[in-house]
């Protein structure tokens, strides 16, 4: 989305992974409403895009949590994996449950490793009080100007299309 047709449209940006810098993400407003809500500028978003570098990694058996550093904060991020697939592939012999969803999330959380630099995109969620996201895809930047160009995307867009207040606010004084 440009920020011309943002600006000309005021698009919900609920609906798309906004570009977002940790510090900015972890400091949304929450509203604790069913389903808890996240605010920027008056404006509800849901998801996320942020690229960082991995800098924690706890693998369990349902699924991969991971910190994502982006130099303005840390992004807790969680990977679900589908336990039925993973205990399907220890045991012997083919099984009748191929989940491409598991098999999927088993190669992306491959991917994250100590140091590497991902872009992460998901849900925004609430766990426990702290502002996490819930992964939908990680893909592994192989060049490392990507984190400048996100950062830059970042500021333009927050100046240009998401800070700007909605629409139905926009005519009010």
């Amino acid at each position: 989305m440009s920020s011309h047709q943002c600006r000309r449209m005021d698009q919900p940006l609920h609906l798309v992974h906004v570009k977002i810098l940790a510090a900015d993400l972890l400091s949304l407003t929450v509203r604790h409403t069913s389903p808890t809500t996240f605010l920027r500028c008056g404006r509800r978003v849901a998801r996320a895009e942020l690229v960082g570098v991995v800098v924690s990694r706890d693998r369990r058996e349902k699924f991969l949590r991971f910190l994502v550093d982006d130099g303005t904060g840390c992004v807790p991020c969680i990977l679900w994996l589908n336990h039925q697939y993973l205990n399907a592939r220890t045991s012997s012999g083919p099984s009748s449950d191929h989940d491409p969803t598991a098999e999927m999330a088993l190669k992306m959380s491959e991917e994250v490793r100590l140091g590497t630099l991902l872009r992460v995109r998901g849900k925004i969620a609430s766990y426990r009080g702290a502002i996490q996201i819930t992964v939908r895809d990680v893909v592994p930047e192989k060049d490392p100007n990507s984190e400048v160009l996100h950062w830059l995307q970042c500021v333009r867009l927050a100046k240009e299309c998401y800070d700007l207040p909605p629409r139905s606010a926009q005519g009010r004084t």
